[in-house]
């Protein structure tokens, strides 16, 4: 039943884009109604069968994206937004157009990584179905901490993932952050955990935010109760500006002798490097140190971010 509407949704979709019919005349040779018409074009829209661009000669996203592809060398997609809308409605804004971003790029057969975090859920909350077939959701890092097992916020994230592609999903049911190093590794021996690191060691796209220390907005993972006033007081002797799925680095880029990166239960940078695809989502100017130090670190094929952070990222001050 799904694929047959969803050929309907193709075939009105080609008759009203392509051919230029009025909903009238396609619902005559559909033998439908003008109602069903609008429906099946509103679900190849939300399928992505169709995807509608406009190109505004004003518009200074094409050279913000160009920008930031020549100095960061990455795949930019710059959201046009008003800088009069608040945080919230900017991280909507972007959510949505990640949504529709992201699910053109999921194939069959594929193993996607998830970090979790409030740009993801976000996201998630916006995607729209694609059919795949024996593709694995994988979750990045752990969500525990002192004061919950992050089960439920962690596993809302995967579960949409999951059910927009047909996807199976695989959580990882430890901390974000371990007390002592020495658990970690004993934990990453156990074959329950080795079988989630396996899946990571095999993923084809990882889809993930940037935690950054001084946004106005704080991250997740700095204010959900994940690190205590000791933890951040290494972070900041370490100069670190930012995280990706709990594993933090430096503005420069680098994250050696970090040493809550032995505690956390996050991808190694270099692993997450060899990643195929690697997109990250970020929304709110504030975010920049930390979105710099990523892109310097070379952690994102692609990047989804809004127009005033795009701004920011190249010291953009428009065209004359």
């Amino acid at each position: 039943m799904a694929t047959t509407r969803h050929a309907d949704a193709l075939r009105a979709a080609q008759m009203y884009y392509l051919q230029d019919l009025t909903m009238d005349a396609i619902a005559r040779e559909l033998r439908t109604s003008r109602s069903t018409v609008s429906r099946l074009l509103s679900t190849a829209r939300n399928s992505g069968l169709v995807q509608i661009q406009i190109r505004n000669p004003m518009d200074t996203g094409p050279e913000l994206e160009g920008m930031i592809r020549k100095e960061f060398n990455v795949d930019a997609h710059v959201v046009p937004v008003l800088e009069t809308l608040n945080e919230a409605e900017t991280l909507d804004r972007v959510a949505r157009q990640a949504a529709r971003t992201i699910g053109p790029l999921v194939d069959s057969k594929a193993i996607i990584g998830v970090a979790w975090g409030s740009t993801l859920s976000a996201v998630s909350r916006h995607l729209t179905r694609k059919i795949t077939h024996d593709s694995v959701i994988v979750q990045l890092n752990g969500a525990g901490n002192m004061h919950t097992t992050g089960i439920t916020y962690a596993s809302d994230i995967m579960r949409r993932f999951g059910s927009a592609y047909g996807a199976r999903v695989e959580q990882f049911p430890v901390p974000a952050f371990f007390d002592h190093a020495g658990t970690k590794t004993a934990m990453w021996n156990e074959r329950s955990v080795q079988r989630v690191l396996e899946l990571q060691s095999r993923m084809s796209m990882a889809i993930f935010g940037v935690g950054s220390v001084d946004a106005d907005f704080p991250s997740h993972v700095y204010s959900g109760g994940y690190l205590d006033e000791n933890d951040l007081k290494i972070l900041a002797n370490s100069d670190v500006v930012g995280d990706v799925a709990t594993v933090f680095f430096r503005g420069d880029g680098s994250s050696d002798g970090i040493v809550l990166n032995e505690r956390s239960t996050g991808p190694a940078l270099d692993q997450l490097r060899q990643v195929r695809r690697r997109i990250c989502v970020v929304s709110g100017a504030s975010k920049i140190n930390g979105l710099r130090g990523a892109l310097t670190a070379g952690l994102a094929t692609d990047l989804i971010l809004d127009e005033a952070t795009a701004r920011r990222l190249v010291a953009f001050d428009g065209v004359s």
